[in-house]
C-alpha cells in the first residue's frame, strides 16, 4: 500500500463532488452538464460511483472512478467493474499521480470484480495496467420499410409518468443480446442517454435509442422487459428506412443477411481486465453503457 490514500465517499464528503467536478470539466468539457441531467433523472453519478482522487491544495489534480455494471455475457449475468472519469490535470501530469491512483484502483477492484472494462480513444495508457483491446463490431442490414403512421412518441422526463416509465424499464430490461448486453443499470445511462432525444412505443413497452440519418436507421439501444423483432421497431418509423446500423449483436432481433464490420465506436476502443467470456465474438457494448 503506497503512502496516500485515494479512496473517497461522496456521502461521507459531500464538498468533493464540486471538486472533482472541476476537474472532469476541464479534462471533458460538457459532462458537467451531462451529469446535472442524469441527476435530474434520479440516477446521480455520485450514487453509482466510487471516486479515487489525489488532491493538492484542496485541488482535486488526478481521479479513477469505479462503478458497477450488471452484464450478460455469453448468457451468463456478471457485475463487472466500469472505470470511468479518468483524469489528471495537465500542469500535473507526468509525475507518477495517475499510476499511483490506478494502483490502488486495481487493488481494491481486484478483490470485488473478474472483470474490469473501459472505453478510450487512448489504449496506451492502460496496457501498463493489465487492460487489454477487444474488438467491437457493427452490424447493417438493408430493408425496404416504406414508414408508417404508427409512430414512436418522444418522451418527456418533466412529466412524471415518462420519468416512472424510464426507471420501471431500467429496472426491469432484458439485455439487447446474449452476448454481450446490461441490465438493471441506470447512472450509465442516464449520463450517456439523458440529454438525447429518446423514443417509445407503447404496444411494445420499450425505449428505442436511435437516430436516422436521410433513409439510414442508426439503432444504439432498447429498453424493454422483452426484445422483439427488427421488423417491429421499423413499424414504428414514420419515413423510408434502407439500412439499418445496429450498435449491439443483433442475434435477438431476428434479421437475416446482417453483414458486420469491426468498428470502433466513436473512436473509443473497449478494453477488458481479467475474464471476459466474449473475447473472439461479434458484439459491441452499447453506446448507453460506455464509461
Amino acid at each position: 500500500m503506497n503512502q496516500y490514500s485515494f479512496k473517497q465517499s461522496f456521502p461521507a464528503e459531500p464538498s468533493i463532488s464540486d471538486k472533482l467536478f472541476d476537474l472532469m470539466e476541464v479534462t471533458f468539457p460538457g459532462l458537467t452538464s451531462l451529469a446535472e441531467c442524469a441527476r435530474k433523472l434520479g440516477a446521480s453519478w455520485e450514487t453509482a460511483s466510487t471516486p479515487f482522487i489525489r488532491f493538492h491544495d484542496d485541488i482535486a489534480i488526478t481521479h479513477v472512478g469505479v462503478l458497477e455494471i450488471p452484464m450478460q455475457i455469453m448468457g451468463q449475468r456478471r457485475i463487472v467493474g466500469g472505470i470511468h472519469g479518468v483524469a489528471t490535470r495537465a500542469e500535473f501530469r507526468r509525475r507518477g499521480y495517475y499510476r499511483e491512483v490506478m494502483e490502488e484502483v486495481l487493488e481494491y477492484c481486484d478483490s470485488i470484480y473478474e472483470t474490469l472494462v473501459l472505453t478510450t480513444p487512448q489504449p496506451e495508457f492502460y496496457l501498463p495496467f493489465g487492460f487489454r483491446v477487444v474488438e467491437e463490431h457493427i452490424f447493417k442490414v438493408k430493408c425496404d420499410s416504406t414508414g408508417s403512421t404508427d409512430r414512436f412518441r418522444t418522451l418527456d422526463f418533466t412529466d412524471t409518468k415518462d420519468y416512472t416509465l424510464l426507471h420501471r424499464l431500467l429496472e426491469t430490461r432484458a439485455p439487447v443480446s446474449n452476448i454481450v448486453g446490461v441490465v438493471k443499470e441506470k447512472s450509465v445511462f442516464c449520463v450517456n442517454e439523458g440529454s438525447r432525444t429518446l423514443y417509445y412505443a407503447e404496444d411494445l413497452d420499450l425505449i428505442a435509442c436511435i437516430e436516422i440519418e436521410d433513409t439510414r436507421l442508426h439503432l444504439f439501444d432498447l429498453v424493454t422487459p422483452q426484445i422483439c423483432s427488427l421488423k417491429n421497431i421499423l413499424a414504428k418509423i414514420s419515413q423510408p428506412i434502407e439500412e439499418v446500423v445496429i450498435y449491439f449483436s443483433p442475434e435477438l432481433l431476428d434479421v437475416k443477411d446482417v453483414e458486420s464490420f469491426p468498428h470502433a465506436f466513436d473512436e473509443t476502443m473497449l478494453m477488458v481486465r481479467g475474464k471476459f467470456a466474449a473475447e473472439g465474438e461479434k458484439f459491441m457494448l452499447s453506446r448507453s453503457a460506455r464509461c
